[in-house]
């Protein structure tokens, strides 16, 4: 019979002979190592996600508002990250954070929109 080790620390492994892990702490360790980097950047990405859409909420609690850029960006607005955009028929492209969105306008003013459903 072949003999069975765990994955993490590679101690031979006694029991089920679908076992993978030693213990708990050897399973989340692996997990850990495993899927850290691409979680942490899934996890990143989602704050940042979330923080700008608190800002643009914060900003806007009518419904639509028309504020200088410095604002947003004082209050630490990612101009990188959005979840969605959407380009109107005179060709204006409105970017979402989810349901609260903003359109650049000259003069360095955004105005700032929730589309409610």
């Amino acid at each position: 019979m072949e003999e069975r080790t765990c994955l993490e620390c590679g101690e031979t492994l006694k029991g089920r002979s679908d076992q993978k892990y030693c213990d708990d702490q050897c399973r989340s360790a692996y997990n850990n190592r495993k899927f850290g980097d691409s979680y942490n950047l899934i996890r990143r990405i989602n704050h940042t996600l979330k923080k700008n859409r608190k800002i643009l909420e914060d900003l806007n609690p009518d419904g639509k508002i028309t504020i200088p850029d410095k604002l947003l960006i004082k209050k630490g607005f990612d101009f990188n990250y959005h979840t969605h955009t959407f380009t109107n028929r005179n060709r204006q492209t409105y970017y979402f954070c989810y349901e609260q969105g903003y359109l650049k306008l000259e003069s360095n003013k955004y105005l700032l929109v929730r589309k409610d459903d």
